[in-house]
């Protein structure tokens, strides 16, 4: 049974940084892109960053691009994404995501990612 460890979340104030870790119970890890989604309170999950199998191509989402760095470790079968300059409006449940094997580059569509976390929640408040 695949698993997805997230840890990392909590309680941060506004303007503040968080780095988010995920750790992937897959022997094939290194061949699949990784992904981190977020959904908050009444809201639809939503893309927040990707990372390619060999970690050389990134994409984020408009709402964290400039603040967020997503980064793996294959040797480590870990995925991490920091995010900096928190507000308010970065509140919710983070996922970690894993994609398919054998895909090149990165994806944003929660619908073609095979594996899921269950979430670490991150509340930016004052």
């Amino acid at each position: 049974q695949v698993q997805l460890v997230e840890s990392g979340g909590g309680l941060v104030q506004p303007g503040d940084s968080l780095r988010l870790s995920c750790t992937v119970s897959l022997h094939d890890f290194s061949r699949r892109f990784m992904g981190w989604f977020r959904q908050a309170p009444g809201k639809e999950r939503e893309f927040v960053a990707a990372i390619s199998s060999t970690g050389v191509n990134t994409r984020y989402a408009d709402s964290v691009k400039g603040r967020c760095t997503i980064s793996r470790d294959n040797a480590k079968n870990t995925v991490e994404v920091e995010v900096n300059s928190l507000s308010p409006d970065d509140t919710g449940v983070y996922f970690c995501a894993v994609g398919p094997v054998g895909h090149g580059g990165t994806n944003s569509a929660p619908s073609v990612y095979e594996y899921w976390g269950q979430g670490t929640q991150v509340t930016v408040s004052s």
